[in-house]
């Protein structure tokens, strides 16, 4: 498996809180949220935390031995939570978070997981690109912000309101019925959206964080089949320069969106290692459609 990867912060001179790495069959994407201003919540800040669980990630992958990903995202937070529990108060909302995908080719089968809204993008030999991501953080944030629908923005009630909209998206956060995201809580990691596919079924897998999808929505400069084209013709990095052009282009506008931290991972199958690969038999796979389930 050939990987090649980019990232982008989304301003000058702002850490970069996205983390991509990669070790031999496995690749991990972990997109850092946070609230600004929050440095008494904890001292180390929301790109420490994605670059250590990102670490943790990879040095439990690089083993090679088929553990169960939710297992390593599990031990992974449990790690990194210890890290810091003694300084930062990790269990305040406020406190860094991250999204985490990840994919690892093991014995003829590609596993991936996702928790919260990253895009996984299986390249099918045949049947067209299958876009899998975590819709429930997106399905809670719209639901969260039903109030503030008809109420004029820059106003005082629109901002009370608003700032209600926050808390009550807060308080779904790693909840059942809510949304999961890596965090403090290990247990999360059972609620994360996993599946595996023959790696013969697949010509290539990308990874791309929210900022990065914006290349499809909001700015629909392609679609997802397009996405594909521009990796195979010019890299991770060729994405990441369209979206940074469509939010230049918009800056000040109606459609202007506040440029996000972007990052793209692109895992290639040669032809001899993914055609020549004889999956094992598996009953929950079948062509042109990859298993997608929360774990409980």
């Amino acid at each position: 498996m050939r990987i090649s990867m980019a990232t982008s912060a989304g301003k000058a001179g702002q850490a970069n809180e996205d983390f991509a790495g990669a070790v031999p069959g496995a690749a991990v994407l972990l997109d850092g949220a946070g609230i600004p201003g929050t440095e008494s919540t904890c001292c180390h800040g929301v790109a420490w935390y994605t670059h250590r669980l990102g670490g943790a990630l990879l040095g439990r992958l690089s083993r090679d031995d088929g553990r169960d990903l939710a297992a390593i995202l599990a031990t992974s937070i449990g790690e990194i939570a210890a890290d810091h529990r003694g300084t930062c108060d990790i269990t305040n909302p406020s406190s860094p978070q991250a999204t985490v995908l990840m994919v690892r080719a093991y014995r003829g089968r590609l596993d991936y997981l996702l928790l919260a809204d990253s895009f996984l993008v299986l390249d099918q030999v045949s049947g067209g690109p299958q876009v899998i991501t975590d819709e429930r953080e997106v399905a809670a944030r719209r639901i969260c912000s039903a109030p503030l629908a008809g109420i004029p923005e820059g106003t005082l009630e629109y901002d009370r309101i608003r700032d209600s909209c926050v808390e009550a998206l807060r308080a779904r956060r790693n909840q059942p019925g809510g949304y999961w995201i890596a965090k403090d809580d290990p247990h999360a990691a059972e609620e994360a959206v996993t599946g595996s596919r023959p790696l013969h079924d697949l010509d290539s897998v990308a990874l791309l964080s929210n900022g990065a999808s914006r290349i499809v929505s909001p700015y629909g400069l392609t679609d997802w089949p397009g996405v594909l084209e521009l990796l195979r013709a010019n890299g991770p990095a060729d994405v990441i320069r369209r979206v940074r052009q469509a939010e230049a282009r918009t800056s000040g506008g109606p459609d202007a969106r506040v440029p996000d931290d972007a990052t793209v991972v692109h895992c290639t199958l040669p032809r001899s290692e993914a055609g020549g690969i004889t999956a094992p038999p598996d009953q929950d796979a079948r062509p042109g459609l990859a298993p997608l389930h929360p774990r409980r």
